[in-house]
């Protein structure tokens, strides 16, 4: 357990972002609960990918510029977003200049600056430092310093989209007196650092114990002297989602509880108790099947799952990753485990609308005999016990995912749908702690992928895909040499996409960048890089008795944890 003293030296008076408090004053609605039944690992978002790890850190560093529950950008430590119409992006798109807040404290009382946003891109940048956010930094040619309040970000091209660096909860700032002994190789080795950062936000971390529980306070520096109302909170991760729903929704011991992916007819049951509020929205969440396209055999050693270990045996044959498609009865899954959350969907970019494909959707004819079809006609002939095999090959998958009730329900189903077109599936589950945790030393994570097709959910923070697309690159495979941090969990490798990647990174224009977006995501799918299943909505729930909560799927959704309030 790693004990972190903090020392209250004033409170600063700074100037407000946003509304006006509705509190008499800061801390005055006592504790607030959050339970993450996925634990939070670490508190650094460079090094960790994991959604509930960069939410919690979202309660204590902040980016430039966050979205709001509609996907609007909205200043966080800036007074406006630069544009070109202001003059804060340059007539060339090479260029944006964020002018800072005044006044801005971290939490230890020092004064925020410009020096510490450019120091953030080097932290990331480093060569050497396996950050899990290097995509945000695509282009970025230097981050100058202009004075202590102006920093200008230039870019190598034309960026018609320039808000990939220090915006949304991927991207925060972190404080250049804390972390500059901890760049490149030390970057994981700073444990003090990446459990306690100190920050801008609302609160401020007290005692972490990792893939447990984050105590905070609430930060005496905060730029609102009125916020947060709470003046303690707790992080607490564990369990299951089934039970983090119960925690809301029938007992009341927590007020705040995430990604409830429970089977629709319990959650409503629950609710039905009238101590808790469900709440959902729909953003980018996409749960898919990810397939491995290179050998991920443990004969092949420290080079299983790399590039460098060859191809995958059988889902190298693009007849058997279509059969694999076509064979899901998503529909069913759906009904099954999402209700009213969840769509059917071929797209690994189902929205917003502008960027939705329409060129997939054959992925939505369920159609066994066609499935049956190309197997044979692929040579993948039935043995005796009704697995198909060629050259020694057996169809055998190993299908992994988190630990989760719907998760495993839907591996049941998947298992059952694929047996009828003879492949055998053995079905894996680990905890979503260690499954999303990034810890380079365990065999298990998401990033490693020790098997043949795994199961998860992600999105992106904002409403441009750019940085999201982007992580398919051929250089954003996972490997050792780049700490298994890469986003390119299947392997996958084109330099056609890697062509519209940088096609879209010097296109202004939205409706050519839609389509672009388009093809990029035409070609995951139709080349079964990953198999889309299901449009997620975001459901969580909070209790009757808290509110402000703005439900977001854009960004964090503790994103504006600063004014949430207890009812009197």
């Amino acid at each position: 357990m790693k004990k972190f003293t903090t020392f209250l030296t004033g409170t600063a008076a700074v100037l407000a972002l946003g509304a006006a408090s509705a509190q008499a004053e800061r801390g005055s609605d006592g504790h607030l609960n959050i339970l993450y039944w996925q634990a939070v690992s670490i508190l650094n978002p460079f090094l960790s990918g994991g959604t509930k790890d960069v939410e919690g850190a979202s309660m204590v560093i902040e980016p430039l510029a966050k979205y709001d529950e509609a996907g609007n950008m909205v200043p966080a430590l800036v007074d406006e977003i630069p544009t070109v119409e202001n003059g804060g992006v340059s007539e060339d798109l090479k260029s944006i200049t964020w002018k800072i807040t005044e006044g801005l404290l971290w939490s230890d009382g020092t004064p925020f600056t410009a020096n510490d946003v450019a120091f953030t891109a080097e932290y990331c940048m480093h060569p050497d430092g396996g950050c899990q956010q290097i995509a945000k930094f695509t282009d970025v040619e230097s981050v100058e310093v202009v004075d202590d309040l102006t920093v200008k970000v230039n870019f190598s091209v034309p960026k018609p989209f320039p808000y990939g660096p220090f915006v949304g909860a991927e991207s925060p700032i972190i404080q250049k007196a804390q972390f500059e002994n901890c760049t490149g190789p030390r970057a994981p080795e700073c444990t003090e650092q990446n459990f306690g950062p100190h920050g801008t936000g609302a609160f401020r971390v007290t005692e972490f114990r990792a893939n447990d529980v984050v105590s905070f306070e609430a930060n005496p520096h905060f730029r609102d002297a009125a916020k947060p109302a709470f003046a303690t909170a707790t992080l607490k991760g564990g369990g299951d989602a089934a039970s983090a729903a119960r925690s809301i929704l029938e007992t009341g011991e927590f007020d705040y509880a995430w990604n409830l992916q429970v089977e629709p007819e319990i959650l409503n049951q629950m609710a039905a108790a009238g101590r808790g509020v469900v709440v959902s929205s729909f953003g980018t969440s996409v749960e898919r099947l990810e397939l491995n396209w290179t050998d991920p055999s443990p004969d092949k050693g420290a080079i299983r799952s790399t590039i460098e270990a060859g191809p995958h045996p059988f889902l190298s044959d693009p007849a058997v990753r279509k059969a694999l498609s076509i064979s899901i009865d998503r529909e069913l899954l759906v009904e099954a485990g999402y209700g009213a959350s969840g769509q059917a969907t071929c797209n690994i970019l189902p929205a917003p609308e502008l960027y939705a494909s329409t060129a997939v959707n054959w992925c939505l004819e369920y159609d066994v005999e066609e499935a049956n079809r190309l197997l044979d006609e692929a040579g993948w002939e039935r043995g005796g016990d009704g697995i198909r095999a060629k050259d020694g090959v057996r169809l055998s998958i190993l299908y992994q995912t988190s630990t989760n009730s719907v998760r495993q329900a839907t591996q049941a189903l998947v298992k059952d749908m694929w047996q009828q077109i003879g492949i055998e599936t053995e079905l894996r589950n680990i905890d979503a702690a260690v499954f999303f945790g990034g810890d380079p030393a365990s065999p298990d994570t998401f990033q490693k992928f020790y098997a043949d097709v795994e199961m998860y959910t992600n999105n992106f923070p904002g409403t441009d895909p750019e940085r999201y697309m982007a992580g398919w690159l051929c250089s954003d495979i996972p490997s050792p040499a780049n700490g298994w941090l890469g986003a390119n969990m299947p392997r996958f490798c084109s330099e056609e996409y890697d062509a519209l990647v940088g096609q879209m990174a010097e296109t202004a224009e939205l409706e050519a960048r839609g389509e672009l977006a388009k093809k990029m995501n035409d070609i995951l799918s139709n080349e079964g890089a990953l198999i889309p299943l299901i449009h997620r909505g975001d459901v969580s729930a909070h209790s009757v008795t808290l509110e402000g909560v703005r439900m977001n799927s854009w960004d964090s959704e503790l994103w504006n944890v600063a004014d949430w309030t207890r009812a009197q």
